[in-house]
């Protein structure tokens, strides 16, 4: 028997000559970023663009790794982190540019982070904004348990130095693509987990990505409501317990 996700997928698909029309509404077109504007502000070291381990090594030794060791991340390899995930790259007639694509440059995805283990920046919930290449100061505290039992007790979200936690705000991408606009949120989330792995594997760590979530637990605990803003997908990242051969 069809469920909801059958329906889903055969009422949103696209068909020949039966697209959905409909006015972009310029004026009520949602902000592309939030803003925490009342929080403590931690300015990130610039990203390197440049140099590293090449394309193609990162790509064959990919891993998803779920034993993590003590070590804590760098500030600046948190940086470099944040950035390649949807740090901006260019600015193109007054419109920002990123390390992901997408769908329609609507940029739906919101990226928290529940950090664990960072040296040189204090224990809690943080936002990142993109556009100044900061992070929001949410709460501060040890909240890798409450992930942990967001994500289904998978204890490992405790035991990574970050959990890198995405939220997608729906409106900014149904504007334009209406209800078919939930295909392409998931789309996103994934090019940008994917620019994770492969930038965690590049700087020497692991990471795990997990769909597999408690969504109105997670959402509780970063203060969202569910329905406008919600948690879709988390990753962990730390150092790997053991690492493959590198060279």
């Amino acid at each position: 028997m069809p469920g909801i996700g059958d329906d889903f997928y055969r009422k949103s698909k696209y068909t020949r000559g039966n697209l959905p029309r409909h006015r972009l509404d310029w004026s009520n077109k949602p902000p592309t970023y939030k803003r925490y504007e009342s929080v403590q502000k931690v300015q990130l070291p610039d990203p390197i663009s440049e140099g590293g381990a090449g394309l193609w090594k990162v790509l064959n030794i990919r891993r998803s790794r779920r034993a993590y060791a003590d070590d804590p991340l760098t500030l600046e390899d948190l940086s470099q982190l944040a950035w390649a995930t949807q740090g901006v790259t260019a600015n193109v007639s007054d419109h920002d540019l990123r390390t992901a694509p997408s769908a329609g440059a609507l940029y739906p995805i919101e990226t928290y982070l529940c950090v664990n283990r960072v040296s040189d920046l204090e224990s809690g919930l943080y936002h990142y904004s993109v556009p100044h290449h900061e992070l929001d100061f949410l709460k501060p505290g040890k909240f890798g348990g409450n992930v942990s039992r967001g994500a289904l007790d998978q204890k490992m979200t405790e035991k990574a130095a970050v959990v890198f936690i995405w939220s997608a705000v729906f409106q900014r991408s149904k504007w334009k693509y209406l209800q078919r606009a939930y295909r392409y949120v998931f789309l996103d989330a994934g090019h940008i987990a994917q620019n994770l792995a492969l930038a965690a594997e590049a700087l020497g760590y692991g990471t795990c990505q997990i769909g597999a979530i408690y969504d109105d637990e997670l959402n509780e605990l970063l203060d969202l409501d569910g329905e406008d803003e919600s948690v879709i997908y988390l990753s962990t990242v730390a150092r790997p317990l053991r690492q493959i051969e590198r060279r």
